[in-house]
C-alpha cells in the first residue's frame, strides 16, 4: 500500500437526529518510507490544523487510538503511526533494523520529517514515552505540549510487574529471556495486560487483544519484543535527562493516567510535578490501556488541555514560556 492508493479522509454525515447533523472525520490509512522503513499510519484531520502525534506501546499498535483520533480530528491533524516491530509497519530484512529505543526515535524522528511535521503536540503511551521524549530531547521547539497516558519517566513509577524484566536487565541469560517469552509473550499475558485493573474485563473489545496476539506470532516478532524488554533498561538510565528536558524546556504536560496499571503505578504520574509544577494530572479508573475503556474521558481532558496548553500557541508564545 502507497499513499497515492490509499484511503483519502472524508466527511461523513450521520443520519440526522431532529434536523441536526453530525459531521464524523474518517480515519485514513497510509504508509510511508522513512529511515529504510515502511511506516504504517492512521490519520484524520485537515493537513492545515495543529498536529497531534500518538505514540503507541507494547504489545500494541496504532490501532489502540481508533476511537480516539476521529474524536480529536475536527480540532487537529492526528497522525498515529506503528512503531517498527509492531503493527502493520514493515522493516525489510536487508535494512538489519536494530530494535532500540534509540532507532525507534530515529525512526519516528525521519517520519515526521517525511510528512513535514515540524511542530506538534505528543501523546505518549508505554512504549511511545520513550520514544517520544528522544525526540522531544532532541528537538525541543517542535514540541507544543504532551499528553502521557501511562507514559512513565521516574523511577518511582515503575510497578512490581516489572520484577522479571528488571531481572532480565541484570541478568540477560537465555533461561531470564525465555521466562519472558513463555509468560509474557502469550495470548493470555497479553489479554491480561488489557484487562488487569479494569471493573469489568468483559467490556475490553476483545479485537484490541486479539490483534496484538495475531501480530506477536508473526516469524520473528517475539524475539525483537525480548531486545526491546532488554533495551527497556536504556529507557531507565535516560530518566535524569528526560527530567532535565521538562525543567529545562517546560512543555506544557498533562499527565492522564489509568490508575490501575501494574506497569506504570500513579507515583509516576505524580512525579511529573517535580519537574513540571504546573502539570496536570488525572487519574481514571481503569487499568493500562485506558483509551480501551475510557476514551470519551481522555479526548475531552485532551481538548480542553490542548485549546489551553497545545499546538494553537503560537510558536513565539512557547519558545517565551520556556
Amino acid at each position: 500500500m502507497s499513499d497515492a492508493t490509499s484511503r483519502t479522509a472524508t466527511k461523513r454525515a450521520a443520519p440526522s437526529l431532529d434536523a441536526a447533523r453530525i459531521s464524523v472525520s474518517l480515519t485514513s490509512v497510509h504508509k510511508v518510507e522513512a529511515d529504510g522503513v515502511q511506516v504504517f499510519y492512521r490519520t484524520a484531520g485537515e493537513a492545515n490544523r495543529p498536529a497531534i502525534l500518538l505514540l503507541h506501546g507494547f504489545p500494541s499498535s496504532s490501532f489502540m487510538f481508533r476511537e480516539l483520533i476521529p474524536r480529536l480530528a475536527d480540532d487537529y491533524r492526528v497522525i498515529a503511526p506503528d512503531l517498527p516491530g509492531f503493527g502493520f509497519t514493515e522493516v525489510p530484512p536487508e535494512r538489519q533494523y536494530s530494535y532500540t529505543f534509540d532507532r525507534l526515535a530515529l525512526t519516528m524522528e525521519a517520519f515526521t520529517q517525511a510528512l513535514k511535521i515540524d511542530r506538534y503536540a505528543i501523546y505518549v503511551f508505554d512504549y511511545g514515552a520513550p520514544t517520544g521524549f528522544r525526540l522531544a530531547m532532541a528537538h525541543p521547539d517542535r514540541i507544543t505540549a504532551i499528553v502521557s497516558q501511562n507514559g512513565n519517566a521516574y523511577e518511582e513509577g515503575l510497578g512490581e510487574a516489572w520484577g522479571p524484566i528488571r531481572k532480565y536487565w541484570v541478568a540477560p541469560t537465555a533461561e531470564n529471556r525465555d521466562i519472558l517469552r513463555q509468560s509474557i509473550l502469550t495470548a493470555g499475558g497479553t489479554r491480561w495486560q488489557y484487562t488487569h485493573g479494569v471493573a469489568n474485563p468483559e467490556s475490553v473489545p476483545p479485537e484490541s487483544y486479539t490483534l496484538d496476539t495475531a501480530l506477536l506470532e508473526r516469524a520473528g516478532n517475539r524475539e525483537i519484543q525480548l531486545d526491546l524488554f532488554l533495551d527497556y533498561a536504556s529507557n531507565v538510565k535516560l530518566y535524569p535527562k528526560f527530567q532535565e528536558y521538562f525543567r529545562k524546556s517546560k512543555p506544557p504536560l498533562l499527565a492522564i493516567w489509568g490508575k490501575n496499571d501494574p506497569f506504570f503505578i500513579p507515583a509516576g504520574a505524580e512525579a511529573f510535578r517535580k519537574d513540571l509544577p504546573s502539570a496536570k494530572v488525572q487519574f481514571l479508573d481503569t487499568g493500562h490501556f485506558a483509551t480501551e475503556t475510557h476514551v470519551v474521558e481522555i479526548a475531552s481532558a485532551m481538548k480542553d488541555f490542548l485549546a489551553a496548553n497545545g499546538p494553537n500557541r503560537p510558536a513565539t508564545e512557547s519558545a517565551a514560556q520556556r
